[in-house]
């Protein structure tokens, strides 16, 4: 049933906590999607800085949007100044840019768009604080208790917080109320025009059976990441939060997601079951830990690539042989016009400097944003690509 596992989380018995292995210093969430139960877990309900995990939520909002009949995969999405000038990671669009809904949130999910995430909400919602407020109360609706959300794509604020706990809720009902879309979340990357963008996700074509979910990076955040992977009809969900590299993440995901697949299906705990414990108010802040004793190209979550002549340090750092990448880009947008589409003016657009991002606290530029305004073609829905070496 569609909304099984949101039930059981909301129906859950109590039941002791489940641990694995040795005590972590940083949250992880271990549960089997299909069932519901929790295999592992450790500082569930710590208070942490999403990141780009917050995407997820834009997306389900979205999703919401879609079924409520608001909005179709074939939707106009604008790209407004305020949205062009977010900083990396981005696609570099420029002011006034028009691509379909179904491209734009391919290019969040695998590029991890700051831009496009932004356009997303401020298009659906008529502004980032009204399509923030759309995401709180949908975590409210699904028990996400220990989370705040203050912008559509998790660049660093005070104000937006989540736990590894709430996560996996927002995971479960993903998969169970639209699973027509999870094949977006194993995309293994895109083609825009002649370029190729690697999924920052790197279980995705290196894991057996990796098929989702979404990376995170902010100073403040370290280096979060939701890896799920599907084996013999089993689906199991890793949320990894604060690591120290993007390998890290991945190698952390990955040591959870086979201690889990060698665990018998647990039958007694559920994430309903989990009572709050330890601090759940003071948010842990790696901002000077992970940027300022780091390097700059330590300080992204793009994907490393590794020559052939070098042996990578871990499988995770292997360059994908012919990846299938989907065709996405501007135009070909020929469906209902969100409202707040449609209510843009023209001064939106004005051929004016975007704003520098200053920041309270430095984040890291990440990938270079695309120089492709116009040249990407338009895209019709998914188009795989098998890319060049």
């Amino acid at each position: 049933m569609r909304r099984h596992f949101v039930n059981l989380l909301l129906a859950g018995a109590l039941a002791p906590a489940v641990f694995a292995g040795a005590a972590r210093a940083n949250p992880v969430v271990l549960f089997d999607l299909k069932s519901g139960y929790v295999l592992e877990h450790q500082d569930a309900f710590k208070r942490w800085y999403p990141a780009s995990l917050s995407k997820l939520m834009t997306a389900y909002v979205t999703f919401r949007a879609i079924q409520a009949g608001e909005v179709a995969l074939d939707s106009p999405i604008k790209v407004t100044k305020h949205s062009a000038g977010e900083p990396p990671s981005k696609m570099g669009f420029k002011p006034g840019s028009v691509m379909r809904l179904d491209n734009a949130l391919k290019m969040m999910l695998v590029k991890s768009a700051n831009d496009i995430a932004m356009a997303i909400g401020e298009n659906i919602g008529g502004s980032q604080a009204a399509f923030a407020d759309r995401m709180n109360a949908e975590a409210s609706r699904l028990g996400m208790t220990g989370t705040h959300f203050v912008n559509p794509n998790g660049l660093y604020s005070p104000d937006q917080y989540t736990t590894a706990r709430d996560l996996a809720v927002l995971v479960a009902a993903l998969r169970t109320d639209f699973p027509q879309y999870s094949p977006w979340f194993s995309i293994e990357g895109l083609a825009v025009g002649k370029k190729a963008i690697a999924n920052y996700n790197l279980l995705i074509g290196r894991y057996p059976g990796a098929d989702g979910m979404k990376t995170g990076f902010v100073c403040s955040s370290g280096f979060n990441m939701i890896g799920s992977a599907t084996r013999n009809g089993r689906t199991l969900v890793a949320v990894v939060l604060g690591e120290k590299s993007a390998v890290s993440r991945a190698e952390a995901a990955a040591k959870l997601l086979d201690r889990g697949f060698d665990m018998p299906a647990a039958t007694s705990n559920t994430l309903a079951a989990l009572k709050p414990y330890g601090d759940t108010l003071s948010p842990n802040d790696m901002h000077d830990e992970i940027c300022a004793k780091k390097p700059k190209d330590e300080q992204s979550e793009a994907a490393p690539e590794v020559a052939a002549k070098d042996k990578p340090k871990s499988p995770y750092q292997v360059k994908l042989d012919h990846p299938t990448l989907i065709a996405v880009g501007l135009g070909g947008a020929t469906g209902p016009a969100p409202k707040a589409f449609v209510d843009q003016t023209d001064q939106n657009y004005a051929d004016v400097p975007l704003p520098s991002w200053r920041p309270d606290r430095p984040v890291p530029n990440g990938a270079e944003p695309l120089a492709t305004g116009t040249a990407a073609a338009a895209a019709q829905g998914d188009q795989p690509v098998k890319a060049a070496n």
